[in-house]
């Protein structure tokens, strides 16, 4: 018997003092030479003068708009590697209700695609419909207990939920849900969680780090997780479309931080989109991966989409919204995105919208905030969406 226990203990002895000699007086082991820095490798600089954005409007041989955006379209697509199967119906189904002040919240489910029945948010404002809608995307923040729930107040769940989901909204949003503002003020509006967020996360819990494991995995099985967050809000606007309360004629988006991206890569790819607002995300791959502003991309798989950047930028592809009324929003005191990056972006958005004659539909704005979106900015936003969803 002592024989048989002794090199399993010699085994766990060995590995009890490696790792703790990794991690002794909170020091790493760390070798003489290395090839990465800052979670950047060292030669960061050399592989940014190699991006050439050669499908980029402006760099591409194509000159002819539509044809353009149809070839730079199906590239990202392509990017996005395989799409998820469409479910065979949607079969929403209602799963609770509850009265609230000028709408009524709806908690729902549907098949988002033929892998996921999830449950989503839907606000009816009061009177007659069918109504202009708001597909709402919620952001990363590092915190994936809640997802739809940082965007419309939740009812029909646990006490932990709502709890969690107020002190977000207080700690990002100004202590304004930004549904039921929008709803109160005539929209539909409609939230769903991403993969990995919320009601679509791990069966053993929530853990930060696991979201990188689980999206290699989901490379190896030839899918991208973050393109299937995409494909998911393309596949829920397409829901949108089928209800009867809902103005198809009149569908725009909004989100804040991952939001956002959400925001300008759903009304770049969508055509039920028709007006779409982001906030506290833009930016050009130079600056946001940049030894000299010391930033880096801090959301990981989140908005990875693999062989991307070797055709396009940020602002490239949020350009294939054009001409769409867009309002783009960033922080001057914004941590995550340097202002000169974002000037940057917009400068090449506008380019793009003027070539189009179009220039006059596109917004972009430096707020003196940091990286959120509060009642100000939540106003603006009304502003901008009731000026292309409720003309006069």
């Amino acid at each position: 018997m002592k024989h048989r226990l002794f090199l399993p203990l010699l085994i766990f002895s060995f590995l009890t003092t490696t790792l703790s000699a990794q991690t002794k007086k909170g020091k790493l082991q760390k070798r003489e030479n290395h090839e990465f820095s800052f979670e950047l490798p060292v030669y960061v600089e050399q592989l940014k003068k190699e991006l050439t954005y050669p499908l980029a409007w402006g760099n591409s041989s194509e000159k002819k708009f539509s044809k353009w955006k149809k070839t730079a379209k199906a590239k990202v697509l392509e990017c996005m590697m395989t799409p998820p199967r469409a479910a065979d119906a949607y079969d929403m189904q209602v799963l609770a209700e509850e009265r609230r002040e000028g709408y009524v919240a709806r908690k729902i489910s549907f098949n988002v695609n033929a892998y996921s029945r999830i449950t989503a948010y839907m606000l009816v404002p009061d009177g007659d419909g069918p109504f202009p809608t708001v597909n709402l995307l919620h952001d990363h923040g590092a915190h994936l207990y809640i997802g739809k729930e940082k965007m419309i107040r939740p009812f029909a769940v646990d006490s932990a939920v709502v709890e969690d989901a107020d002190q977000w909204a207080k700690q990002l949003y100004g202590g304004q849900y930004v549904g039921g503002y929008l709803a109160r003020h005539g929209y539909l509006v409609f939230s769903a969680d991403a993969p990995m967020w919320g009601e679509r996360g791990r069966e053993e819990g929530v853990d930060r780090s696991k979201y990188d494991i689980i999206a290699g995995n989901m490379m190896m099985l030839g899918r991208d997780l973050s393109a299937f967050m995409t494909f998911d809000d393309i596949s829920s606007t397409r829901f949108l479309t089928t209800l009867p309360e809902v103005d198809a004629r009149r569908i725009g988006c909004m989100g804040c931080s991952m939001g956002a991206y959400r925001a300008w890569m759903l009304a770049a790819l969508s055509d039920d989109i028709k007006v779409g607002a982001a906030v506290c995300w833009m930016v050009t791959t130079d600056v946001q991966m940049s030894t000299e502003d010391k930033k880096k991309e801090n959301g990981g798989f989140a908005n990875c989409i693999p062989a991307l950047r070797q055709w396009l930028d940020y602002p490239h592809i949020a350009s294939l919204a054009c001409p769409k009324p867009m309002l783009f929003i960033n922080g001057k005191r914004d941590h995550l995105f340097p202002v000169r990056g974002v000037e940057k972006a917009f400068n090449i958005m506008h380019d793009v919208w003027k070539s189009q004659n179009a220039d006059h539909v596109l917004e972009t704005e430096l707020w003196d905030v940091p990286h959120s979106c509060g009642v100000e900015l939540q106003h603006r936003t009304l502003l901008f969406l009731d000026k292309y969803l409720k003309p006069i």
